[in-house]
């Protein structure tokens, strides 16, 4: 369990974003979900729930989530149930467990990079931008590759690109952290292929999406070529829930599996 010395109810982002960044050991107090599994001291504790950041809006051409909106809210929102054959809702879905998708937060899930999230895999397998206070609007592809700062992300964007995505997860128990995420999308003729939990963050298998996009027909010979391009481009590791080996051959049976779903839908 942490500790939290005090805690801050700020009125405005830039309000919230001083308070962060005062000190070394203050942080944003998202659903703390993951912070209470831990035991770090929290000199300030900045708590955004005045700022108006849980909802979900759907503006026609893409989707606005906040940051405090909560997993259970994904899983249940209409617009998002309609969107990409329903990809985060059935995403986030098996996620442990009702009582505790209330609580974790979109924002602290996306932007501590979890490795285990189903969530951030889904989301990187679509259109997808987040904004932050003091980095402001960036593609999630090119967030996940900055070095974590003080900052604070407000929303994720998801723009609706037309198409058909997939995703598919291996847990050892229905409650577990998956051993291994992977989500395919075809948006527009764009494909993407989005591996997570190998045990570290989220990846795009940028070759063997472009195998496919190339591709005149998804042929099992294609799919096949692409699943090799894919765990070929990608590293896995070893942790206490399962070995790089393992996690290699089961994302190849995942993999095949997303993208034969994608393919068949017309």
């Amino acid at each position: 369990m942490f500790t939290l010395l005090n805690v801050a109810q700020p009125d405005t982002l830039e309000a919230a974003y001083n308070i962060l960044k005062e000190k070394r050991s203050n942080a944003v107090l998202g659903g703390c979900a993951y912070l209470r599994m831990g035991s770090q001291t929290i000199h300030t504790g900045v708590d955004l729930s005045k700022l108006g950041l849980r909802y979900s809006k759907d503006y026609g051409s893409y989707i606005e989530i906040g940051a405090m909106t909560s997993l259970r809210e994904v899983e249940t929102d209409a617009a998002l149930n309609n969107y990409a054959d329903g990809l985060l809702p059935k995403a986030v879905a098996n996620i442990i467990g009702v009582q505790f998708r209330n609580v974790v937060t979109v924002g602290a899930s996306v932007f501590m990079r979890y490795g285990f999230s189903d969530f951030l895999t889904a989301l990187l397998a679509l259109d997808t931008e987040v904004e932050l206070v003091k980095s402001g609007r960036m593609a999630l592809a090119a967030f996940l590759d900055t070095p974590r700062s003080k900052d604070i992300l407000t929303k994720i964007i998801i723009h609706k690109t037309k198409g058909h995505a997939a995703y598919q997860a291996l847990r050892n128990s229905a409650s577990d952290y998956p051993l291994l995420t992977v989500a395919a999308s075809q948006l527009e003729g764009e494909w993407k292929i989005a591996v997570g939990a190998r045990p570290t963050r989220a990846r795009l298998a940028v070759q063997a999406a472009a195998l496919l996009r190339e591709a005149d027909n998804v042929t099992a010979e294609v799919m096949e070529q692409a699943v090799q391009t894919a765990v070929g481009e990608l590293s896995f590791g070893d942790n206490r829930r399962a070995s790089a080996v393992y996690r290699q051959a089961v994302a190849k049976t995942l993999i095949k599996r997303a993208i034969a779903e994608v393919a068949a839908c017309k």
